[in-house]
């Protein structure tokens, strides 16, 4: 039995996203002002004593999206109905009753499932005596809360573990097992319209997140959980990216923020290109932030079949990869075609090998060995009339892996050794598709250290 689905819904701006995130207790989903910000569907495991239970959030009952997505929101809202186990049906305490929140309320009524009256922004007890007007509402408990005055947060919680069915036999061992289960976490970045969503939902095998040509349809980074072989993952859907001087609103300034924190947060980053389309500033600065946080990699070229009636053939467009990202050349390529999830389960196994190398930890002795053979193939050449000298090497961190050299002093190596000496880690340790750290470190601990990566 899967774990009970909680979801969210009312009209825009009551307040919603809010109460996910405040729940969470972490920035989860979109805020702000601007109506019609939540398009997907996103959710949040929670845990309360034994019972465990994902929070939905939706987007607005009856909004007009200004994208024409309205229809696309609609379809997205009625899946989580139709999954709910509980309705959380949020209304504004201060703007009292409107005549869109009947609207939600007959179309909730028609349900035969538990619903929770949630009277949102309540942030005083002085508007406490107006709130009879909306029990009229739902035939459903009513609560009072507020976001912003921390008001009713426990109690929240507790009324909606109250209202849940009884637990299942397997609904706490599930729920530990998706708590605590070590899921290969794969980020998807990319810039607009790279067709990142199309690839989410060929992963999750269901519509998922919006497909849409507009551009900006992804605004949260929205987590789905899927299986494949038995294994477990979770593929986090981030909003497009725009170059930085384009970003038109809060709305899309927080959607590049999501971005950068799922790079952060992942396991595996697959960044998107688009076969298409020439590599752009855009792609170059998420590129930037990958390798800034070392994260293992792949680039995937999406829409190969369009880009085939070109006269970029997957060598050439590996190529061109490699030579706009220089620092990069150790990132494994791909090519897929997501509408049709052509070479999908290719990419997902990749990811799975590369996550390995980054985890992999060698033996001193081993390492001692390929760095001994390294100084034999090519010994540092003199500095300021002084012959660098090499003692010892240690690896003492994976994710990324991290090896610490030993010498008389790191400012007698050079740059291009530096470089030599990582490619040859590289070729030699099991760490060829993904980052490498590497020190240098004179005798002291206290001597400064000298890095190298890639």
């Amino acid at each position: 039995m899967p774990v009970p689905q909680v979801v969210i819904v009312g009209r825009p701006n009551v307040g919603k996203s809010s109460i996910l995130n405040w729940q969470a207790g972490k920035l989860v989903s979109v805020v702000d002002p601007t109506a019609g910000v939540t398009r997907d569907r996103v959710k949040y495991l929670m845990n309360e004593g034994d019972r465990y239970f994902e929070l939905v959030d939706t987007g607005g009952i009856g909004i007009v999206d200004a994208d024409d997505l309205s229809e696309d929101i609609e379809r997205q809202i009625q899946m989580a109905i139709d999954e709910a186990t509980l309705i959380l049906f949020v209304v504004d305490g201060n703007t009292g009753v409107t005549p869109l929140d009947k609207v939600v309320a007959e179309r909730l009524r028609k349900l035969d499932k538990p619903k929770l009256l949630v009277v949102n922004k309540c942030d005083s007890t002085k508007t406490d005596l107006e709130v009879a007007e909306f029990y009229g509402l739902a035939s459903a408990p009513l609560i009072q809360t507020s976001v912003k005055a921390n008001r009713a947060r426990t109690d929240l919680l507790k009324q909606i573990v109250a209202l849940l069915p009884p637990a299942a036999e397997s609904e706490q061992e599930e729920g530990a097992e998706l708590a605590a289960m070590p899921e290969l976490k794969i980020a998807i970045v990319g810039r607009r319209n790279v067709g990142k969503s199309t690839f989410i939902n060929a992963l999750a095998e269901e519509e998922r997140v919006i497909v849409s040509e507009i551009a900006g349809t992804t605004r949260d980074s929205v987590d789905i959980r899927f299986e494949l072989d038995g294994k477990s993952f979770v593929a986090i859907d981030t909003p497009g990216v725009r170059k930085r001087n384009s970003l038109a609103n809060d709305i899309e300034y927080y959607g590049l923020v999501r971005a950068q924190k799922s790079i952060r947060r992942a396991d595996v980053v697959f960044m998107f290109f688009d076969a298409t389309e020439t590599i752009s500033r855009v792609d170059k600065q998420l590129v930037d932030e990958i390798q800034q946080h070392y994260k293992p990699c792949i680039f995937v070229v999406n829409k190969w079949d369009l880009g085939l009636d070109k006269e970029m053939t997957a060598e050439r467009w590996s190529e061109y990869l490699i030579s706009t990202f220089a620092t990069m050349r150790h990132v494994p390529v791909a090519f897929i075609t997501a509408k049709e999830s052509r070479n999908i389960k290719k990419l997902i196994n990749l990811a799975q090998s590369i996550y390995k190398q980054a985890r992999e930890r060698v033996s001193t002795g081993q390492l001692n060995r390929v760095l001994k053979q390294a100084i034999e193939l090519n010994k540092p050449p003199s500095r300021m009339n002084r012959m660098p000298k090499i003692f010892f090497a240690t690896q003492v961190s994976t994710e990324p892996p991290t090896i610490v050299v030993k010498c008389n002093d790191p400012e007698l190596f050079d740059d291009s050794w530096k470089r030599y000496l990582l490619g040859y880690f590289r070729e030699e340790l099991p760490f060829r598709e993904v980052p490498i750290k590497v020190y240098l470190r004179g005798r002291s601990d206290e001597d400064p250290a000298d890095e190298s990566e890639g």
